[in-house]
């Protein structure tokens, strides 16, 4: 049988692996798990009951940073959040006042999360409503105040102005000059920028080439695995390592597998050791084909 030669890439960040190999079966994996119906209980399914774009990011932004902790926990509280703006989060930012908030809100408790850095964090998002019409807006005068263009500059100032307008909200908001994973702005990111049958997509602002793959647990496991990383810890450079390795597989949406990815580990009918041993023999057939 003729043997298959595939270009293999050393990056420095991992062992060599071949693209080709792993993008054929991450194909097949995408197709087979990036389904609607795979979606619960995944925090996706908030941004993508809204269609307008104002509400869809200011309930993704929501999501996304409340989603740390036990699943079902998750669901409870962004719920909690979401259900007294009703239809249009926009709209109930924009004319909700101080005592309003107050009321909703005072005893809301996520883990660490307190009512009071709720508040804080839902009026951080009002501020920067009111200044720039929409949280796309404020990272597109982000992006156009770096002299250089640089998007991920623009990217990590935009974080740090959620930060400062929040006023920290330490449990809920993370930005990239802080060297950390940022997963669930990340997360955000990637629920905005992408569309496809399970993110809602909206922005134009950026591209799914500009994005970084949100690295949590899973993700990190799964990077290690498949030699995209060596790094232990799960901080930015790791998200920056893991990034590179699906760009050179995917080069225009690196963040494309991820949330095919991500259900193993996540569904209790998928485990991460089955996906491993599938890119594992996937690639060993791909070799020998």
């Amino acid at each position: 049988m003729k043997q298959t030669k595939y270009k293999t890439v050393a990056p420095a960040f991992g062992g060599p692996f071949s693209p080709e190999c792993y993008r054929q079966v991450l194909e097949e994996i995408y197709i087979t798990y990036t389904r609607p119906d795979l979606i619960h209980p995944d925090p996706v399914e908030f941004p993508r009951r809204y269609s307008d774009k104002v509400d869809r990011e200011i309930a993704a932004l929501i999501a996304s940073s409340l989603a740390y902790g036990r699943v079902q926990q998750i669901h409870r509280s962004v719920e909690r959040v979401l259900s007294p703006m009703e239809h249009a989060p926009g709209s109930f930012l924009l004319s909700a006042s101080q005592d309003a908030l107050e009321e909703l809100y005072y005893d809301f408790r996520h883990r660490f999360t307190s009512g009071r850095e709720l508040i804080s964090f839902l009026k951080g998002v009002k501020r920067l409503l009111i200044r720039f019409g929409s949280l796309e807006e404020c990272l597109a005068h982000c992006i156009a105040a770096q002299n250089e263009r640089n998007v991920f500059k623009g990217i990590t100032a935009f974080a740090e102005n959620l930060k400062e307008a929040a006023g920290g909200a330490s449990s809920l908001l993370a930005s990239p000059a802080d060297g950390s994973a940022c997963k669930r702005f990340f997360l955000f990111l990637k629920w905005m920028v992408r569309h496809d049958s399970v993110d809602p997509g909206g922005w134009t602002v950026l591209l799914p080439k500009d994005i970084c793959v949100p690295v949590d647990t899973h993700m990190h496991k799964i990077g290690r695995s498949l030699n995209f990383t060596i790094r232990k810890q799960a901080d930015l450079k790791t998200v920056m390592e893991i990034t590179r390795a699906f760009q050179i597989i995917s080069p225009l949406d690196p963040a494309r597998y991820d949330f095919a990815l991500t259900r193993f580990g996540i569904r209790a009918e998928l485990e991460i050791s089955d996906l491993i041993k599938r890119c594992s023999d996937g690639v060993s057939i791909h070799h020998q084909g």
